[in-house]
C-alpha cells in the first residue's frame, strides 16, 4: 500500500481527534494479504472503520465498476446508520466510492436503481441478501464482490438467521472468486467457534483459515445498582422495579441523555407511563422503542437519541445493537440483565466512542435480583462471557435455500450439495438428509407429492429450476426465518399506524376497553380482520399487552456466578453493596433452612393448608427449571400416582401435591438420572401439541405455508390451521418426515434446553443433596409460593396473604 494513501487516512483520523489503533492496522494488513477473519472487540471501539478502511485502502482512488463490498447487518434499523458511517470517510476524503442500502424498507424505485447499477458498497440484511441471490438478473453483480462484512455476528450466530447467512456466504464464495469475509462481533465467549462458523470449510474438508483479531484493551465499564432504602420487604418475582422510580428519575436527571432498558415490551410500556407521570416537565423529551411499534415511532426515538432532543428512551433489546448514539452518557437496566453479554452490550450504548467510559445502573425488580447484579459485575470484571453455539443443519432453512437457488436460474443437485456442505451448519449433513430435503423442496416429499402446489421445481436436463415466475415471486416474498406471532395491527381511525399487538390480547378486549400501548392510553373502537382501530383516551388503562417470547431466563454463565456469590455469603463474605443490602434476608434463609453453597443442591419440604410442597433450588434458569419440574413430577408420579401443581422461577421450582410425594424413594430410583431422559421429557409434557406449535414456524420457513399478498393474504389463524393440518398429515401418513422430527427436536432444545437440562442432571448428581423440612416459607421459597398463588387468588386476597408471610419473615429478620 502506498505511503500517500496511509498518510491521507491517518490525516482523516487525526482530523476527527482519533488515533489509529493497532488492531485496526492488523485488520488492514490481514485484508491486504487476502485473509478473512473475525474482529472481536468492545462496542464503540472502532470495528466498522477497521474493516471498511481495509477495503478503501485496497482501491483508494478507484474502486472499479460494480459491486465491491457487501455489508450484512442483522437489523434493518441499523442499515441507515451503517450507510452513513461508511459514507463519512468516503465523502470527507472525496473518494469515488458509492454506498447504498437494500433492505425490506427500501422503496421499489430504489430497488430498481440498485438492480440496474449497484453501488460499490451495499448495506443489506441476511434476508435481502438472499432475495438478491434469488434474482437471475442480479446474480452476475456478485462476481465483482471482494469483501463481505457480517456485522454483529454474535447476534446472528446461534439462530436460523445465522444459518441463512452461512448459506448466502457459500453462494457468494461460489460466484466471487477470492472474496474475503470478515465478521464483526462484541460480547462473545467462543470466538474460535464463531470464526469457524463464519468461515466454513474448504473443498478438501479442512476448516477455512480465519484470522481472529482482538480489539483494543477491554472497555472501561462502570456497573452499579440503584438500591432500595430498606430491604425489609421481600418482593417476589414478576415485580417491575417501580418502587425505585424516584431513584431512576434522579439518575436520569443527572445524565444528559439516557437509555432505559427493560427485558420485555410490557415492562417498557409501563415504565414509559410511570416516567411520564413522574416527570411532567420532560413532556416531549421521553421516547419509547420496542419491536412491536411502527417503524415511524421507532425512527423518531432513534433520531431523538442521535440528536439529543430526547433526554431518555425506554427500550427493549431493540436498541441493543450497533446504532451510534453519541449523546448517550448513561444507561439504566430495569431488572436483572439475566446474562453477562447482555449487560455489557447494553452498557456499551453509553460512551459509544473509543476510550470513553460506559456506565450502567441496574434497578433490581425484586430482592434476589441483587445477587444477579453482583454476580454479573463479578463475571464482567473477570471477562467471562456466555458463548453462542451455532445451530446444526436446520432442514427448514435448507429447503428454503434450495428454492432460492432454483429461483436464480436453477442448480445441479450434486454441485449445490458440495457447496452447501462447505458451511459450518451443514458440513456433517448426511446423504439421506440431503436427498430428503431436495425431494421435499422440489416435490413436497412423500405425503404431498400428489398436490400440484407443492411441486415447485422442474428438471431441465439435470438442472432443477422453479416451475414458473409466480412460484418465484411467492418465494421471494417469504424469504427469511423470522416468524411472527399471531398479531393484530393497531391504527387510529385516520390510518396512522402505531404497531402490532398479539391476537390473544385483543381477543380479550371489548369496544370501549382501554389499554396502554405505544406510550399512550388507547380505547378500542373495533376489530375487523387483522386491524384494531383505536382512539386516544384520557382515562386510566385497565391492561397492557403481553407478548409471547418475552421470558428471558438466567444464562448458565450467570447461574454459576449466582451460586458462587451465595457460597461466599454463607462464609460471611458480603463484599458488594448488593450483598450487604441482602445480608438480613440471607440470614433469615439460613435461620429457617439453609443457605445453599456452590456445591449444594438444596431441597425444602413444607406442609401447609394447600398441601405438601417440595422446593428445589438448582439455580439453573427458568427454562431448565420448567423441564426439570415436569420431569421430576413425571418420575415421582411413576413411583406413586400423584397430581402436582408447578411453579417455576430462575432459582428453582415448586411441586405441590395433596399427599406427601415419595421423594426419598424417587431419589433412590434415579430421580436425577439421565437414562431415558428424552423419553421421560416427552412423556411429561404435551409434546405433540408443543411440536405442532413449533411446526408452524418450520412450515413457514420451509415454504409449506405462505402469507400471500393483497386480497390473497391469509390471516395468522389461517396459517396456524394450515400448518396444523400439515403436521397431522405428516404424523399419520409420513411418520419419518424430517421437518416434523425437527419440530420435536427444537421443542426439546429451544423450549426446554434439553442439552443444558442433561448437564444440570449430571451436576445435581455431583452436588451434596440437602433435604430440609421447614415450618415456614423461606425467602428462597417465597417467590415460588407467591407465583403459584397469583394464578388463583384475586389481587386483594393475594396482597393480604403475601403481607402475612412478609410479617412472619420480618419478625425473624429482627431477632
Amino acid at each position: 500500500m502506498s505511503p500517500e494513501v496511509d498518510e491521507r487516512i491517518a490525516a482523516w483520523f487525526a482530523g476527527r481527534g482519533w488515533q489509529i489503533f493497532p488492531f485496526q492496522r492488523e485488520v488492514w494488513d490481514a485484508y491486504a494479504r487476502g485473509e478473512s477473519g473475525l474482529l472481536h472487540c468492545s462496542t464503540g471501539a472502532g470495528k466498522t472503520l477497521a474493516v471498511w478502511m481495509a477495503a478503501l485502502r485496497e482501491k483508494f482512488s478507484d474502486p472499479g465498476p460494480g459491486l465491491r463490498a457487501l455489508w450484512v447487518t442483522p437489523l434493518r434499523a441499523l442499515a441507515a446508520d451503517t450507510e452513513a458511517a461508511l459514507m463519512a470517510p468516503v465523502s470527507e476524503m472525496r473518494l469515488p466510492w458509492t454506498v447504498g442500502r437494500r433492505t425490506g424498507d427500501t422503496s421499489t424505485h430504489n430497488r430498481k436503481k440498485i438492480a440496474l447499477a449497484p453501488p460499490n458498497a451495499l448495506v443489506t440484511t441476511p434476508e435481502s441478501l438472499c432475495v438478491l441471490l434469488s434474482q437471475p438478473d442480479f446474480l452476475p453483480h456478485f462476481a465483482s464482490v471482494r469483501l463481505v462484512v457480517v456485522d454483529e455476528w454474535h447476534e446472528l450466530l446461534a439462530t436460523k438467521r445465522g444459518v441463512l447467512t452461512e448459506l448466502a456466504l457459500a453462494r457468494v464464495r461460489a460466484i466471487a472468486a477470492g472474496v474475503r469475509v470478515w465478521g464483526l462481533s462484541a460480547t462473545l465467549g467462543n470466538t474460535d467457534e464463531a470464526a469457524a462458523a463464519l468461515g466454513g470449510f474448504l473443498p478438501d474438508g479442512s476448516t477455512a483459515p480465519m484470522r481472529i483479531v482482538s480489539g483494543a484493551a477491554r472497555k472501561q465499564i462502570e456497573i452499579e445498582s440503584l438500591l432500595p432504602d430498606e430491604a425489609q420487604r421481600f418482593p417476589w418475582g414478576g415485580h417491575l422495579g417501580l418502587d425505585l422510580l424516584p431513584k431512576v428519575v434522579e439518575r436520569l436527571r443527572a445524565h444528559k441523555t439516557s437509555i432505559v432498558f427493560t427485558n420485555t415490551r410490557s415492562q417498557a410500556e409501563l415504565w414509559f407511563e410511570a416516567l411520564s407521570r413522574a416527570m411532567p416537565d420532560w413532556a416531549g423529551q421521553l421516547g419509547l422503542h420496542h419491536g412491536s411499534l411502527s417503524n415511524d415511532v421507532r425512527r423518531a426515538a432513534e433520531e431523538g437519541l442521535r440528536t439529543g432532543t430526547l433526554r431518555a428512551v425506554i427500550s427493549t433489546s431493540s436498541l441493543d445493537l450497533g446504532v451510534d448514539f453519541a449523546p448517550v452518557d448513561g444507561v439504566v437496566q430495569i431488572g436483572s440483565p439475566k446474562g453477562v453479554a447482555r449487560l455489557l452490550q447494553r452498557a456499551g450504548r453509553s460512551g459509544h466512542q473509543p476510550g470513553a467510559v460506559s456506565r450502567i445502573a441496574c434497578v433490581p425488580a425484586n430482592t434476589f435480583e441483587l445477587v444477579e447484579i453482583a454476580a454479573s459485575r463479578d463475571l464482567a470484571e473477570e471477562g467471562v462471557i456466555e458463548p453462542r453455539v451455532p445451530l446444526r443443519a436446520p432442514l427448514d432453512v435448507l429447503c428454503q435455500h434450495l428454492v432460492t437457488v432454483a429461483a436464480s436460474g436453477g442448480f445441479h443437485p450434486e454441485i449445490l450439495q458440495n457447496e452447501v456442505m462447505l458451511t459450518h451448519a451443514y458440513h456433517t449433513l448426511s446423504p439421506d438428509e440431503w436427498a430428503w430435503a431436495l425431494d421435499f423442496a422440489a416435490h413436497g416429499g412423500r405425503a404431498l407429492r400428489a398436490y400440484p402446489e407443492y411441486a415447485r421445481m422442474v428438471d431441465d436436463a439435470g438442472w432443477l429450476k422453479l416451475r414458473d415466475d409466480a412460484t418465484a415471486k411467492r418465494h421471494r416474498l417469504a424469504i427469511g426465518t423470522i416468524t411472527s406471532d399471531a398479531s393484530i395491527e393497531v391504527r387510529f381511525a385516520n390510518g396512522a399506524r402505531l404497531g402490532a399487538v398479539e391476537e390473544s390480547f385483543v381477543a380479550r378486549l371489548r369496544p370501549g376497553d382501554r389499554f396502554l400501548f405505544a406510550g399512550r392510553c388507547l380505547e378500542l373502537v373495533r376489530v375487523r380482520e387483522l386491524r384494531a382501530t383505536v382512539r386516544a383516551s384520557r382515562g386510566r388503562p385497565t391492561g397492557v399487552p403481553r407478548w409471547m417470547g418475552g421470558r428471558m431466563p438466567l444464562s448458565s454463565c450467570l447461574s454459576s456466578g449466582v451460586r458462587r456469590r451465595l457460597d461466599r455469603a454463607r462464609e460471611g463474605v458480603l463484599d458488594s453493596p448488593e450483598m450487604e443490602r441482602l445480608g438480613r434476608i440471607l440470614a433469615v434463609q439460613a435461620k429457617l433452612s439453609r443457605l445453599p453453597g456452590e456445591g449444594d443442591f438444596l431441597i425444602e419440604r413444607l406442609a401447609s393448608r394447600e398441601g405438601h410442597h417440595i422446593f428445589f433450588y438448582p439455580f439453573e434458569g427458568r427454562l431448565v427449571h420448567e423441564g426439570l419440574a415436569a420431569l421430576f413430577a413425571f418420575r415421582l408420579a411413576r413411583v406413586e400416582p400423584l397430581t402436582f401443581s408447578l411453579a417455576v422461577n430462575d432459582y428453582g421450582f415448586e411441586l405441590l401435591s395433596a399427599r406427601e410425594a415419595p421423594l426419598d424413594v424417587a431419589l433412590a430410583a434415579g430421580l436425577f438420572a439421565d437414562d431415558g431422559l428424552t423419553e421421560d421429557i416427552l412423556g411429561s409434557i404435551h409434546s405433540a401439541e408443543l411440536a405442532k406449535r413449533r411446526f408452524r414456524e418450520i412450515a413457514r420457513v420451509a415454504g409449506l405455508v405462505t402469507e400471500g399478498v393483497g386480497r390473497a393474504r391469509k390471516s395468522t389463524r389461517q396459517l396456524m390451521v394450515s400448518s396444523s393440518l400439515l403436521f397431522d398429515v405428516f404424523q399419520r401418513y409420513d411418520p419419518e418426515n424430517l421437518l416434523a422430527a425437527q419440530a420435536t427436536r427444537e421443542v426439546l432444545e429451544s423450549q426446554l434446553e434439553q442439552t443444558r437440562l442433561r448437564q444440570t442432571l449430571g451436576e445435581l448428581r455431583s452436588r451434596r443433596c440437602e433435604i430440609i423440612r421447614i415450618e415456614e416459607v423461606t425467602p428462597l421459597a417465597y417467590p415460588l409460593f407467591v407465583e403459584r398463588l397469583r394464578e388463583r387468588l384475586s389481587s386483594e386476597a393475594l396482597a393480604d396473604r403475601v403481607r402475612r408471610m412478609e410479617l412472619v419473615m420480618e419478625r425473624h429478620a429482627r431477632r
